[in-house]
């Protein structure tokens, strides 16, 4: 089994889909690291947790959960969390993440990644959890910047700021995703450079990439973080910028969940992610 520590995960990885369960065992090309949707392989046996135990065997492998809510009202579910943990220690994970949003509320999912209120209360509130969900897995958290459509009422600082409170109080990491970052900046008509400066740069442990996608009538002007479609010319110029305020090379990954090309169109973005690192960061 591949087992890394925390800090030694290098290159450029890809999400481990379904779609590419035989082309990624039977590929020659490079490839980083992998990273899973953990509550796709949690429970499972067949043919998704063997895929997983051999890409486990060649690639390190992070976990990047989609469902736990971890701003929401509900108390942390402790039994998924063990569950979670179990899979995550069985394949070497490194480090986890999840979404800084709220995906539940009593008790019903809610099946999409909401933001919070960017209030200190809900800064607090986020960061006691992630405290205590990290100190439950045993292992590193990292939280994502998610993308999002509308401020929740009462705000009172800017996402930057929220984002900010929140990692000092939970010291916890940030997985930077750099294609919300410009959708977020051209919904909201923000500038996505000033946006990256604001944040904090030093705690970034792992970067991800994406493609977006425009709106149809009548929303015409807006875009979607859809993770179907190429990682559009201007996310990789700010990607650039990104890993230059960075200070440092960051494991970056390829997001794709919709409208999923075969492995190889995938692999050309990591080739061509792999590039812009060498470029900023020659070895």
């Amino acid at each position: 089994m591949s087992s890394m520590s925390a800090g030694t995960l290098r290159g450029v990885g890809i999400g481990l889909r379904r779609k590419h369960f035989a082309a990624i065992l039977e590929t020659t090309r490079r490839l980083d690291w992998l990273e899973i949707i953990p509550e796709n392989f949690v429970d499972y046996g067949g043919r998704s947790a063997a895929t997983l135990a051999a890409c486990a065997e060649r690639w390190p492998i992070v976990s990047h959960g989609v469902s736990m809510s971890i701003g929401g009202p509900d108390p942390i579910d402790g039994d998924f969390l063990a569950r979670v943990g179990r899979l995550l220690a069985r394949i070497g994970c490194p480090w986890w993440s999840e979404h800084l949003c709220f995906a539940k509320g009593n008790g019903y999912a809610l099946h999409d990644l909401f933001p919070l209120p960017f209030t200190e209360e809900a800064a607090r509130h986020v960061a006691a959890r992630a405290r205590e969900a990290q100190a439950r897995m045993d292992r590193p958290l990292l939280l994502e910047n998610i993308s999002y459509y509308a401020e929740m009422p009462g705000s009172e600082m800017s996402e930057e700021s929220f984002l900010c409170l929140v990692l000092e109080e939970s010291d916890v990491a940030l997985l930077l995703d750099v294609n919300n970052v410009y959708v977020n900046s051209w919904n909201h008509r923000r500038d996505p450079l000033a946006t990256l400066r604001a944040l904090p740069l030093d705690r970034v442990r792992e970067i991800h990439l994406a493609g977006h996608t425009p709106a149809p009538a009548p929303f015409n002007g807006t875009l979607y973080d859809t993770h179907g479609a190429p990682i559009a010319g201007a996310v990789w110029d700010l990607y650039r910028e990104a890993l230059r305020l960075c200070g440092r090379p960051v494991p970056t990954l390829i997001e794709r969940d919709t409208r999923i090309p075969e492995l190889d169109e995938v692999l050309d973005e990591a080739d061509r992610a792999r590039a812009i690192l060498a470029e900023v960061y020659p070895q």
